[in-house]
Protein backbone atom coordinates (compact mmCIF):
# COMPACT_ATOMS: atom_id res chain seq x y z
CA UNK A 1 0.00 0.00 0.00
CA UNK A 2 2.96 2.37 1.01
CA UNK A 3 4.41 1.85 -2.48
CA UNK A 4 1.03 2.53 -4.53
CA UNK A 5 0.40 5.47 -2.44
CA UNK A 6 3.83 6.90 -3.18
CA UNK A 7 3.44 6.41 -7.03
CA UNK A 8 -0.01 7.89 -7.07
CA UNK A 9 1.38 10.95 -5.11
CA UNK A 10 4.44 11.29 -7.28
CA UNK A 11 2.07 10.71 -10.78
CA UNK A 12 -0.06 13.30 -9.55
CA UNK A 13 -2.57 10.97 -9.31
CA UNK A 14 -3.27 10.75 -6.07
CA UNK A 15 -7.06 12.68 -4.92
CA UNK A 16 -6.91 14.84 -1.74
CA UNK A 17 -9.59 15.90 0.49
CA UNK A 18 -9.09 19.36 2.47
CA UNK A 19 -11.63 19.35 5.75
CA UNK A 20 -12.03 23.34 6.28
CA UNK A 21 -11.92 25.87 3.73
CA UNK A 22 -11.19 28.33 6.01
CA UNK A 23 -7.83 31.04 5.91
CA UNK A 24 -5.31 27.80 5.98
CA UNK A 25 -7.76 25.29 3.93
CA UNK A 26 -8.50 26.86 1.09
CA UNK A 27 -5.06 28.22 0.03
CA UNK A 28 -4.34 24.76 1.03
CA UNK A 29 -6.50 23.60 -1.91
CA UNK A 30 -5.69 25.93 -4.44
CA UNK A 31 -2.04 25.28 -3.94
CA UNK A 32 -1.87 21.95 -4.71
CA UNK A 33 -4.69 22.14 -7.30
CA UNK A 34 -2.01 24.54 -9.30
CA UNK A 35 0.28 21.31 -9.02
CA UNK A 36 -2.27 19.31 -10.72
CA UNK A 37 -3.79 17.12 -7.64
CA UNK A 38 -8.01 16.99 -7.74
CA UNK A 39 -8.82 17.96 -4.76
CA UNK A 40 -12.31 17.96 -2.66
CA UNK A 41 -12.82 20.75 0.02
CA UNK A 42 -15.12 19.61 2.45
CA UNK A 43 -16.43 22.19 4.78
CA UNK A 44 -19.79 22.00 7.21
CA UNK A 45 -20.38 26.00 6.43
CA UNK A 46 -23.06 25.54 3.82
CA UNK A 47 -22.31 29.27 2.76
CA UNK A 48 -19.40 28.81 2.41
CA UNK A 49 -19.78 25.80 -0.08
CA UNK A 50 -22.38 27.59 -1.80
CA UNK A 51 -20.02 30.53 -2.30
CA UNK A 52 -17.26 28.30 -3.61
CA UNK A 53 -19.22 26.43 -5.95
CA UNK A 54 -20.29 29.85 -7.61
CA UNK A 55 -16.32 30.49 -8.06
CA UNK A 56 -16.48 33.62 -4.74
CA UNK A 57 -13.65 33.26 -2.60
CA UNK A 58 -13.97 35.07 0.69
CA UNK A 59 -10.26 34.67 1.62
CA UNK A 60 -8.22 37.24 0.95
CA UNK A 61 -5.27 35.46 -0.35
CA UNK A 62 -7.14 33.65 -2.71
CA UNK A 63 -8.22 35.52 -5.58
CA UNK A 64 -12.23 34.22 -7.25
CA UNK A 65 -10.39 33.88 -10.57
CA UNK A 66 -8.11 30.99 -9.39
CA UNK A 67 -11.31 29.41 -7.37
CA UNK A 68 -13.15 29.40 -11.02
CA UNK A 69 -10.49 28.35 -12.61
CA UNK A 70 -9.95 25.36 -10.42
CA UNK A 71 -14.03 24.70 -10.54
CA UNK A 72 -14.52 24.93 -14.68
CA UNK A 73 -10.90 22.95 -14.73
CA UNK A 74 -12.79 19.53 -12.90
CA UNK A 75 -9.88 20.17 -10.13
CA UNK A 76 -12.35 21.17 -7.31
CA UNK A 77 -15.14 20.16 -6.09
CA UNK A 78 -16.76 21.35 -3.26
CA UNK A 79 -19.07 20.09 -0.90
CA UNK A 80 -20.38 18.99 2.78
CA UNK A 81 -21.10 15.33 2.08
CA UNK A 82 -18.10 13.54 3.68
CA UNK A 83 -18.93 10.42 1.64
CA UNK A 84 -16.12 11.87 -0.32
CA UNK A 85 -13.42 10.59 1.70
CA UNK A 86 -14.19 7.40 0.06
CA UNK A 87 -12.58 8.81 -3.10
CA UNK A 88 -9.28 10.19 -2.06
CA UNK A 89 -5.89 9.36 -1.38
CA UNK A 90 -5.04 11.86 1.40
CA UNK A 91 -6.95 13.68 3.68
CA UNK A 92 -6.13 16.94 5.32
CA UNK A 93 -7.72 18.57 8.21
CA UNK A 94 -7.77 22.00 8.80
CA UNK A 95 -10.61 23.01 11.17
CA UNK A 96 -11.12 25.79 14.12
CA UNK A 97 -9.25 24.89 17.31
CA UNK A 98 -10.82 27.51 19.81
CA UNK A 99 -10.11 27.98 23.63
CA UNK A 100 -13.13 27.31 26.05
CA UNK A 101 -14.59 30.58 28.34
CA UNK A 102 -12.53 28.52 30.76
CA UNK A 103 -9.24 29.09 28.78
CA UNK A 104 -9.17 25.61 27.43
CA UNK A 105 -8.27 24.17 24.49
CA UNK A 106 -11.86 23.34 22.52
CA UNK A 107 -10.76 20.34 20.30
CA UNK A 108 -14.37 19.25 19.39
CA UNK A 109 -13.87 20.58 15.48
CA UNK A 110 -10.97 17.69 15.34
CA UNK A 111 -12.63 15.19 16.95
CA UNK A 112 -15.67 15.21 14.79
CA UNK A 113 -13.58 15.61 11.67
CA UNK A 114 -11.90 12.00 12.46
CA UNK A 115 -15.03 10.48 13.27
CA UNK A 116 -16.56 11.51 10.42
CA UNK A 117 -13.42 10.86 8.09
CA UNK A 118 -13.08 7.56 10.42
CA UNK A 119 -16.54 6.26 8.87
CA UNK A 120 -15.48 6.41 5.45
CA UNK A 121 -11.65 5.54 5.59
CA UNK A 122 -10.25 2.85 3.37
CA UNK A 123 -7.09 1.37 3.64
CA UNK A 124 -3.72 3.18 2.07
CA UNK A 125 -4.92 6.68 3.26
CA UNK A 126 -2.70 9.59 4.46
CA UNK A 127 -4.49 11.53 7.10
CA UNK A 128 -2.68 15.16 7.84
CA UNK A 129 -3.90 17.58 10.74
CA UNK A 130 -2.90 20.78 10.01
CA UNK A 131 -5.24 22.82 12.92
CA UNK A 132 -3.00 24.21 15.43
CA UNK A 133 -3.35 22.48 18.92
CA UNK A 134 -1.35 20.92 22.12
CA UNK A 135 1.20 18.69 22.12
CA UNK A 136 0.09 15.06 21.52
CA UNK A 137 -3.43 15.54 20.17
CA UNK A 138 -2.31 13.66 16.77
CA UNK A 139 -1.42 10.42 18.89
CA UNK A 140 -3.93 10.68 22.11
CA UNK A 141 -7.41 12.32 20.38
CA UNK A 142 -6.70 11.32 16.60
CA UNK A 143 -5.19 7.89 16.70
CA UNK A 144 -7.40 5.89 19.12
CA UNK A 145 -10.33 6.65 17.05
CA UNK A 146 -8.72 5.84 13.47
CA UNK A 147 -7.34 2.71 15.18
CA UNK A 148 -10.77 1.93 16.60
CA UNK A 149 -12.03 -1.65 15.22
CA UNK A 150 -8.46 -3.34 14.83
CA UNK A 151 -6.89 -0.91 11.99
CA UNK A 152 -3.05 0.08 12.39
CA UNK A 153 -1.20 3.06 11.77
CA UNK A 154 1.41 2.75 9.48
CA UNK A 155 -0.04 -0.46 8.41
CA UNK A 156 -3.40 0.34 7.27
CA UNK A 157 -3.41 4.04 7.26
CA UNK A 158 -0.94 6.84 7.62
CA UNK A 159 -1.48 9.63 10.18
CA UNK A 160 0.99 13.14 10.67
CA UNK A 161 1.04 16.27 11.68
CA UNK A 162 1.90 19.71 9.75
CA UNK A 163 1.37 22.75 11.62
CA UNK A 164 -0.40 25.43 9.08
CA UNK A 165 1.77 28.51 8.77
CA UNK A 166 -0.68 31.72 7.12
CA UNK A 167 0.25 35.17 7.67
CA UNK A 168 -2.88 36.73 6.02
CA UNK A 169 -2.33 39.18 3.92
CA UNK A 170 1.35 38.60 3.95
CA UNK A 171 2.56 39.65 -0.33
CA UNK A 172 5.89 38.06 0.37
CA UNK A 173 5.35 34.43 2.05
CA UNK A 174 2.39 31.95 0.95
CA UNK A 175 1.73 28.56 0.95
CA UNK A 176 3.96 27.84 -1.59
CA UNK A 177 6.86 28.96 -0.25
CA UNK A 178 6.68 29.42 3.40
CA UNK A 179 8.27 26.12 4.66
CA UNK A 180 6.19 22.84 5.66
CA UNK A 181 6.83 21.10 8.72
CA UNK A 182 6.03 17.63 8.76
CA UNK A 183 6.00 14.67 11.82
CA UNK A 184 3.98 11.49 11.57
CA UNK A 185 3.06 8.83 13.95
CA UNK A 186 5.49 6.43 12.37
CA UNK A 187 8.61 6.98 10.44
CA UNK A 188 6.57 5.57 7.24
CA UNK A 189 3.60 8.24 8.04
CA UNK A 190 6.57 11.33 8.22
CA UNK A 191 7.98 10.19 4.86
CA UNK A 192 4.72 9.75 2.82
CA UNK A 193 3.63 13.03 3.91
CA UNK A 194 6.79 14.82 3.67
CA UNK A 195 6.55 13.55 -0.18
CA UNK A 196 3.02 14.82 -0.23
CA UNK A 197 3.75 18.01 0.55
CA UNK A 198 7.03 18.33 -1.39
CA UNK A 199 4.84 18.14 -4.61
CA UNK A 200 2.92 21.59 -3.69
CA UNK A 201 5.43 23.28 -1.07
CA UNK A 202 8.74 24.69 -2.58
CA UNK A 203 10.49 23.36 1.17
CA UNK A 204 9.37 20.47 3.68
CA UNK A 205 11.20 20.34 7.12
CA UNK A 206 10.60 16.52 8.91
CA UNK A 207 10.77 16.08 12.25
CA UNK A 208 10.64 13.01 14.24
CA UNK A 209 7.44 12.95 15.79
CA UNK A 210 4.15 14.47 15.37
CA UNK A 211 4.49 15.87 19.25
CA UNK A 212 7.40 17.90 17.94
CA UNK A 213 5.92 19.61 15.03
CA UNK A 214 3.05 20.27 16.97
CA UNK A 215 5.42 22.12 19.60
CA UNK A 216 7.36 23.46 16.67
CA UNK A 217 3.88 25.66 16.15
CA UNK A 218 3.28 26.22 19.66
CA UNK A 219 6.69 27.61 20.29
CA UNK A 220 6.74 29.87 17.25
CA UNK A 221 3.82 31.89 18.15
CA UNK A 222 4.97 31.54 21.86
CA UNK A 223 7.89 33.61 20.51
CA UNK A 224 6.01 36.11 19.08
CA UNK A 225 3.49 36.88 22.73
CA UNK A 226 6.19 36.37 24.90
CA UNK A 227 7.98 39.48 22.95
CA UNK A 228 4.84 41.16 22.13
CA UNK A 229 4.09 41.40 25.34
CA UNK A 230 7.74 42.52 26.52
CA UNK A 231 7.64 45.64 24.47
CA UNK A 232 4.15 46.23 25.67
CA UNK A 233 5.02 46.36 29.16
CA UNK A 234 8.07 48.59 27.89
CA UNK A 235 5.97 50.98 26.41
CA UNK A 236 3.95 51.74 29.51
CA UNK A 237 7.37 51.98 31.42
CA UNK A 238 8.58 54.42 29.12
CA UNK A 239 5.25 56.30 29.35
CA UNK A 240 5.71 56.89 33.26
CA UNK A 241 9.55 57.80 31.86
CA UNK A 242 8.51 59.96 29.60
CA UNK A 243 10.37 58.39 26.95
CA UNK A 244 9.17 57.28 23.69
CA UNK A 245 9.08 53.97 23.43
CA UNK A 246 8.96 54.06 19.40
CA UNK A 247 12.14 55.93 19.07
CA UNK A 248 13.42 53.60 22.05
CA UNK A 249 12.62 50.65 19.44
CA UNK A 250 14.48 52.33 16.49
CA UNK A 251 17.39 52.91 17.83
CA UNK A 252 17.50 49.31 19.78
CA UNK A 253 17.07 48.08 16.31
CA UNK A 254 20.27 49.30 14.24
CA UNK A 255 21.80 46.82 15.96
CA UNK A 256 22.90 43.87 13.67
CA UNK A 257 23.61 40.68 16.00
CA UNK A 258 21.11 40.10 19.00
CA UNK A 259 18.04 42.13 18.96
CA UNK A 260 14.60 41.68 16.89
CA UNK A 261 12.21 44.77 17.14
CA UNK A 262 8.65 43.77 18.10
CA UNK A 263 6.29 46.93 18.34
CA UNK A 264 3.89 47.72 20.24
CA UNK A 265 -0.18 47.53 19.84
CA UNK A 266 -3.15 47.73 21.12
CA UNK A 267 -3.57 44.31 22.03
CA UNK A 268 -2.92 40.86 19.99
CA UNK A 269 -5.62 39.65 17.70
CA UNK A 270 -5.91 36.44 14.98
CA UNK A 271 -6.25 32.87 15.67
CA UNK A 272 -2.28 32.39 16.17
CA UNK A 273 -0.95 34.75 18.97
CA UNK A 274 -3.92 35.29 21.45
CA UNK A 275 -5.01 31.27 21.30
CA UNK A 276 -2.09 28.98 20.35
CA UNK A 277 0.14 29.78 23.35
CA UNK A 278 -2.82 29.11 25.84
CA UNK A 279 -2.85 25.38 24.24
CA UNK A 280 0.77 25.24 25.44
CA UNK A 281 0.39 26.78 28.98
CA UNK A 282 -2.79 24.28 29.20
CA UNK A 283 -0.79 21.48 28.23
CA UNK A 284 2.49 22.35 30.68
CA UNK A 285 0.13 22.49 33.50
CA UNK A 286 -1.59 19.21 33.17
CA UNK A 287 1.92 18.31 33.26
CA UNK A 288 2.80 19.76 36.46
CA UNK A 289 4.92 22.59 35.13
CA UNK A 290 3.55 26.53 35.10
CA UNK A 291 4.43 28.65 32.24
CA UNK A 292 4.92 31.70 33.87
CA UNK A 293 6.47 33.14 30.88
CA UNK A 294 3.21 33.03 28.33
CA UNK A 295 0.63 33.21 31.37
CA UNK A 296 2.35 37.03 32.24
CA UNK A 297 2.45 37.91 28.58
CA UNK A 298 -0.93 36.78 28.12
CA UNK A 299 -2.18 39.11 30.84
CA UNK A 300 0.32 42.08 29.66
CA UNK A 301 -1.67 41.94 26.00
CA UNK A 302 -4.58 40.74 27.15
CA UNK A 303 -4.89 44.27 29.32
CA UNK A 304 -3.41 46.52 26.31
CA UNK A 305 -7.34 47.14 25.35
CA UNK A 306 -7.75 48.66 28.84
CA UNK A 307 -4.90 50.91 28.42
CA UNK A 308 -5.69 52.37 25.42
CA UNK A 309 -9.12 53.03 27.02
CA UNK A 310 -7.46 55.14 29.45
CA UNK A 311 -5.16 56.60 27.04
CA UNK A 312 -8.52 58.08 24.99
CA UNK A 313 -9.93 59.09 28.31
CA UNK A 314 -6.66 61.58 28.83
CA UNK A 315 -6.94 63.08 25.77
CA UNK A 316 -10.91 63.67 26.18
CA UNK A 317 -9.65 65.57 29.76
CA UNK A 318 -7.02 67.45 28.81
CA UNK A 319 -9.59 69.06 26.58
CA UNK A 320 -12.06 69.20 29.32
CA UNK A 321 -14.27 66.30 28.06
CA UNK A 322 -15.34 63.25 29.82
CA UNK A 323 -15.51 59.72 28.09
CA UNK A 324 -19.22 59.61 28.61
CA UNK A 325 -21.39 60.77 25.66
CA UNK A 326 -17.73 61.45 23.36
CA UNK A 327 -17.80 60.60 20.41
CA UNK A 328 -15.51 58.30 19.46
CA UNK A 329 -14.56 57.00 16.01
CA UNK A 330 -12.47 53.84 15.75
CA UNK A 331 -10.32 53.49 12.34
CA UNK A 332 -9.53 50.06 11.85
CA UNK A 333 -11.07 47.19 13.23
CA UNK A 334 -9.67 44.00 11.69
CA UNK A 335 -6.83 42.22 13.72
CA UNK A 336 -3.73 43.24 11.02
CA UNK A 337 -3.44 45.08 8.56
CA UNK A 338 -5.10 44.74 4.82
CA UNK A 339 -7.06 41.92 5.89
CA UNK A 340 -10.92 41.58 6.75
CA UNK A 341 -10.03 38.91 9.49
CA UNK A 342 -12.11 40.18 12.99
CA UNK A 343 -10.96 36.81 15.26
CA UNK A 344 -9.73 38.00 18.49
CA UNK A 345 -9.25 41.60 17.31
CA UNK A 346 -8.17 44.16 20.06
CA UNK A 347 -10.70 46.31 18.91
CA UNK A 348 -13.82 45.07 19.22
CA UNK A 349 -12.90 45.12 22.62
CA UNK A 350 -12.23 48.51 22.81
CA UNK A 351 -15.31 49.38 20.91
CA UNK A 352 -17.21 47.09 23.91
CA UNK A 353 -15.28 48.80 26.63
CA UNK A 354 -15.67 52.08 25.25
CA UNK A 355 -19.51 51.58 25.10
CA UNK A 356 -19.77 50.51 28.88
CA UNK A 357 -18.58 53.73 30.02
CA UNK A 358 -21.16 55.94 27.82
CA UNK A 359 -19.08 56.90 24.86
CA UNK A 360 -21.04 57.21 21.46
CA UNK A 361 -18.87 55.27 19.24
CA UNK A 362 -18.64 54.99 15.49
CA UNK A 363 -15.50 52.71 13.38
CA UNK A 364 -14.35 52.60 9.89
CA UNK A 365 -12.20 50.04 8.11
CA UNK A 366 -12.58 49.91 4.30
CA UNK A 367 -12.65 45.95 4.96
CA UNK A 368 -15.47 45.74 6.89
CA UNK A 369 -18.90 47.14 6.29
CA UNK A 370 -20.37 46.18 9.88
CA UNK A 371 -19.72 44.64 13.12
CA UNK A 372 -21.76 42.72 15.74
CA UNK A 373 -20.12 42.67 18.95
CA UNK A 374 -22.47 41.40 21.33
CA UNK A 375 -25.66 43.32 20.95
CA UNK A 376 -23.39 46.10 19.59
CA UNK A 377 -24.52 46.40 15.66
CA UNK A 378 -22.56 49.14 13.40
CA UNK A 379 -21.86 50.50 10.46
CA UNK A 380 -19.04 51.82 9.07
CA UNK A 381 -19.04 55.60 8.39
CA UNK A 382 -18.07 56.77 5.35
CA UNK A 383 -14.18 58.20 5.54
CA UNK A 384 -15.00 61.91 4.86
CA UNK A 385 -14.99 65.23 7.07
CA UNK A 386 -18.05 65.06 8.36
CA UNK A 387 -17.23 61.63 9.96
CA UNK A 388 -14.07 62.48 11.29
CA UNK A 389 -14.25 66.91 12.29
CA UNK A 390 -17.76 65.10 13.62
CA UNK A 391 -16.18 63.00 16.24
CA UNK A 392 -14.00 64.15 19.75
CA UNK A 393 -11.75 61.81 19.54
CA UNK A 394 -10.01 59.28 16.65
CA UNK A 395 -8.06 56.27 17.60
CA UNK A 396 -5.67 54.57 15.31
CA UNK A 397 -6.54 50.88 15.95
CA UNK A 398 -5.50 48.65 13.16
CA UNK A 399 -3.11 50.57 9.95
CA UNK A 400 -4.73 49.62 7.03
CA UNK A 401 -2.21 50.54 4.38
CA UNK A 402 -5.23 52.41 2.08
CA UNK A 403 -5.70 54.38 4.82
CA UNK A 404 -5.16 58.16 4.28
CA UNK A 405 -3.77 59.37 7.44
CA UNK A 406 -3.01 62.66 6.73
CA UNK A 407 -6.61 63.42 5.71
CA UNK A 408 -7.23 61.98 9.39
CA UNK A 409 -4.03 64.59 10.76
CA UNK A 410 -6.17 67.66 9.33
CA UNK A 411 -9.60 66.36 10.40
CA UNK A 412 -9.25 65.55 13.71
CA UNK A 413 -9.81 67.15 16.48
CA UNK A 414 -7.56 63.97 18.88
CA UNK A 415 -6.29 61.61 17.75
CA UNK A 416 -5.12 58.57 19.43
CA UNK A 417 -2.22 56.45 17.53
CA UNK A 418 -1.86 52.78 18.80
CA UNK A 419 0.01 51.70 15.82
CA UNK A 420 3.04 54.96 15.26
CA UNK A 421 1.34 55.82 11.79
CA UNK A 422 1.90 59.46 12.12
CA UNK A 423 5.78 58.57 12.29
CA UNK A 424 7.57 60.93 10.35
CA UNK A 425 4.70 63.41 9.91
CA UNK A 426 5.13 67.10 11.74
CA UNK A 427 4.29 66.94 15.09
CA UNK A 428 1.03 68.23 15.81
CA UNK A 429 -0.43 68.79 19.08
CA UNK A 430 -4.04 67.21 17.91
CA UNK A 431 -1.92 63.38 18.17
CA UNK A 432 -1.53 61.06 20.67
CA UNK A 433 0.96 58.03 20.77
CA UNK A 434 0.00 55.28 22.88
Amino acid sequence: MFNKLKKKILKREAKIAVIGLGYVGLPLAITFIKKGFKVYGLDIDEKRVLKLGKGISYILDVPSSDVRKAISGRRFAVTNDFSQIEKVDAVIICVPTPLYKTKEPDVSYIVAAVENIKKYIRRGQIITLESTTYPGTTEEVMLPILEKGGWKEGRDFYLAFSPERIDPGNAKYDTKNTPKVIGGISEKSTAIAKLLYEQAIDTVVPVSSSKVAEMVKLLENTFRIVNIGLVNEILQMCDKLDIDAWEVIDAAKTKPYGFMPFYPGPGVGGHCIPVDPIYLSWKARIHGFEARFIDLAAKVNSEMPVYVVSKIMEGLNCRRKPLKCSKVLVVGAAYKKDVKDLRESPALEIIDLLVKRGALVSYYDPYLPYLSIHDINLKCVPFDKRSFKGSDCVVIVTDHSKIDYKFIARNSDLIVDTRNVFKGMKKRSNIMRI
